[in-house]
């Protein structure tokens, strides 16, 4: 990401409940039934206090921070105690494992591995269930319904990547914990979900800054859909929380999604800064068509991209995926989204 970078069994939700959001029942098969409370941020304390002046204060869970803690139910667990599910299996190799009793895991804080942990988990399993909220493992093929491990502060540095080798997401630390911020982990769950559908995606410069920029915008509309869209910060402000360790500017942003950048004469060969180009035309598609319609034909135009595909070629699959699915106008406004930034 910009000076940070962020290198970047099937089981249907049983019953989903963050924020507000709600999905109706669906029957997952054992092992994966089981629910269970746990405390999270919903997404991050910036985005949800609307206060740019919170500091990381080397992990201390101070005052300011207490209304930023949220109980949430999660889902999809196996039952063991343990943050398994269908969808993520949760390491840790700075504390011990969070473990629930009697269905309800401990109001960990900040201060605490486990509150990092059950971040973790809730999060990449709240991005699958928007997933499946718009229809991808029903109406239309699954994405990524692929049990990954996320793996909190196995890397020391204030970074977090996916790694396709081993399908797993390494959140790091320093300043503000990465797994402190919903959108941090969910940007790295977006290389999972590109990577389970096109294998090794993002060998080119080009296809790898689609990768940083579809990781920013779906870290932006699942917290939004999850939590509630901001207007203090931004929506399109992303990493409020994580990127106050590292940015002066108020509001507080690793990058945004409604930047100006403009192809080919921004383009720098750097994909974090590249990818804003691409996830600028991704937002203007959202700002036309509706978030449900936008993030629809954007996943799905994803499985005919080749894991080296251009910035050209991924535009006209995702125009081809618009009129697919919703016809002559929902292309048209793709089309205009993706002249506006000078890629088609």
């Amino acid at each position: 990401m910009a000076t940070r970078v962020f290198v970047c069994g099937v089981a249907a939700a049983a019953s989903l409940a963050v924020a507000g959001v709600a999905l109706p029942a669906q029957s997952a098969p054992a092992p994966f039934n089981r629910t269970a409370s746990g405390t999270v941020f919903l997404p991050n304390p910036v985005q949800d206090l609307g206060i740019e002046t919170l500091t990381d204060q080397k992990d201390a869970d101070y005052a300011a921070l207490a209304p930023a803690y949220h109980r949430v139910t999660l889902t999809d667990l196996d039952g063991s105690g343990t943050l398994t599910g269908a969808y993520v299996r949760v390491k840790s190799s700075t504390g011990k494992p969070a473990v629930s009793v009697g269905g309800s895991f401990p109001a960990f804080h900040r201060d605490t591995d486990q509150f990092e942990q059950v971040m973790g988990y809730h999060w990449v399993t709240t991005a699958q269930a928007y997933l499946q909220h718009l229809g991808f493992g029903s109406t239309l093929r699954p994405v990524n319904q692929r049990q990954i491990e996320v793996r909190i502060n196995q890397f020391g540095g204030d970074n977090s990547f996916f790694r396709p080798d081993k399908a797993n997401i390494t959140l790091g630390k320093g300043g503000v914990d990465d797994a402190e911020d919903a959108e941090v982990i969910v940007h790295e769950y977006g290389h999972s979900v590109q990577d389970g559908q096109v294998g090794g995606f993002g060998t080119s410069l080009e296809s790898g800054a689609i990768g940083e920029a579809f990781g920013d915008y779906l870290a932006v509309v699942v917290t939004s859909w999850a939590a509630g869209a901001p207007t203090d910060p931004p929506e399109a402000c992303v990493a409020d929380w994580d990127s106050v360790s590292y940015t002066r500017l108020v509001p507080h942003c690793l990058r945004r999604l409604d930047g100006v950048k403009h192809y080919p004469e921004d383009v720098i060969g750097e994909v974090h800064a590249d990818g804003e180009i691409w996830s600028r035309a991704l937002w203007d598609i959202r700002t036309a068509v509706g978030d449900t319609k936008a993030s629809t034909l954007i996943v799905e135009a994803q499985f005919a991209f080749a894991p080296d595909t251009s910035f050209r070629a991924a535009a006209l699959d995702t125009v081809a995926a618009a009129r697919r699915l919703y016809g002559a106008s929902a292309a048209n406004a793709v089309t205009k989204a993706f002249q506006a930034r000078g890629i088609l």
